[in-house]
This record gives structure tokens, sequence and C-alpha cells, in this order.
């Protein structure tokens, strides 16, 4: 590439504008109840994340606490009680805000239990978010996969940019996808805060169009920090603009 091309390229990117997060409209996957798993804290974290986010855009969220067994040991019984303290809380302070819950299950035998006995917390079209170990592929996976899909859940895998034993098999992806599977990106892991490799593949899950959703996974005000300085990132302006995002639709 020439030198005034490099600079043209330079430019552009240095033109691009804050996206404006209301073009996805819903964040489906975050941790905005408080006190539950290792998102928010207090009432008063929740709220200000939720503040922070609105300003950026967002109008709609679908919160995800953690199910994990033996780690974050949450359950509807918990899960709903607490989303109920948050919506009263904004409807306290007139906030013009809608907030649901669902959950970001953990792959392991209880999720397993849980879809044979089809008592998943959904959103959406019967969507449900779940997580793998980021050491290994699960051998569960398929199996999972396809008793959601036979028992009318549509999957979801979050953050899949972030399993890096998958980073030198790229066909994972596309078979994932290809079997209905909707892959979601975690829009902070194209700062680089998870480490090169990890943006490296979240950018190259964006060019492949393998990406169906994308989500905050806010946690903290650290992670409120990075959504500002992605806002810039040329392959979220891609993304965004690529009409493939079903967040609107949520």
């Amino acid at each position: 590439m020439s030198v005034i091309k490099k600079l043209f390229s330079l430019s552009r990117k240095q033109e691009l504008q804050p996206v404006d997060f209301s073009l996805v409209a819903t964040d489906m996957h975050s941790h905005l109840i408080p006190a539950i798993d290792d998102g928010a804290v207090t009432m008063e974290d929740s709220l200000r994340l939720i503040k922070s986010m609105h300003a950026m855009g967002y109008r709609k969220f679908i919160t995800t606490p953690h199910i994990f067994s033996g780690v974050h040991d949450n359950s509807p019984q918990t899960i709903l009680p607490g989303l109920e303290k948050v919506r009263d809380e904004i409807r306290r302070q007139n906030l013009d805000i809608e907030i649901y819950a669902a959950a970001e299950y953990y792959l392991d035998e209880q999720f397993e239990e849980l879809i044979k006995r089809n008592e998943l917390l959904t959103f959406g079209n019967n969507y449900v978010l779940f997580e793998i170990s980021f050491l290994a592929e699960p051998q569960s996976l398929g199996r999972a996969v396809f008793n959601m899909q036979l028992n009318g859940y549509r999957p979801i895998l979050a953050h899949p940019e972030r399993y890096e034993f998958w980073h030198t098999e790229f066909s994972k992806y596309e078979s994932l996808y290809e079997k209905g599977v909707l892959l979601q990106l975690n829009t902070n892991c194209l700062t680089g805060h998870y480490g090169p490799a990890v943006k490296k593949m979240s950018e190259r899950l964006i060019d492949a169009g393998l990406i169906s959703l994308v989500g905050s996974d806010c946690h903290h005000d650290g992670h409120i920090q990075l959504m500002q300085q992605v806002r810039t990132n040329a392959h979220l302006h891609k993304l965004i603009n690529s009409g493939k995002l079903i967040n609107p639709l949520l």
C-alpha cells in the first residue's frame, strides 16, 4: 500500500464517529442485578451502569446473571425477584428504560438437566444464552446444542471470540453457525482488553458474517469505560451496519 493510501486509510478511521447504540437498541448480555453474581454489587452500581449505557443509546436491557453450579447458584427464584427490585428503582427514578432478565448458563451437568426439564430462562424467540469453559471444548457441547434445539430452544453461544482453543480451528465457528447456534460478540473484545488474539478473532468473525448478536457483558464501571472506547472501532461500525444483528428485534 502506498504512503498516500495509508494516510487516506488512517484519516478514514479517524473520521469515524462514536456509534450510537440506539442502532443496536437492546443489550442482551450483562450482569446488572445487584449482589447475585460477579456483576453489580449494589443497587447504586446497577443503576449507574444502566444509566451510563442508556446515555450511549441503549433503550432496552436483557440482563443475564450467571447460572454456574457451585459458583453462582442462581435460579429463577433469585433472578426474577432481583429483576423486580431493579425495575422498582427504575420506576422510582422515572427512567424511560425497559429491563428484562434471562441467564448466562454455564455448560455443565446442571445445565443439561435444566434443558431436559424445559426449565431454562429464555428471551426473545425462545433464545438461551450459554457459555462454555475457557480451557477446552466440552465433550458435551454437541449433545447440549442438539437437546436445546430438540426442546424448542434457540441456543446463543456467549463471546465465542474468547475461546482461544478454537482460534486455530475457525471451522468450529462455521460449523456451530451452520448448525443454528447463534454467536454473540462482546463489544469490548474489540478494544484488545482481552488480548490481541481475542481482538483479532473478533474481527475475523465479523468479517466472515458469523455474528448475530452483540452484548456488553457489562459487570462494572471498567466495562463502561471500554464501551466508550470501542464506539469508534471500525469493525464495530461494520458489524452494526451489516444488517446481520438481531438485537433490534429482541
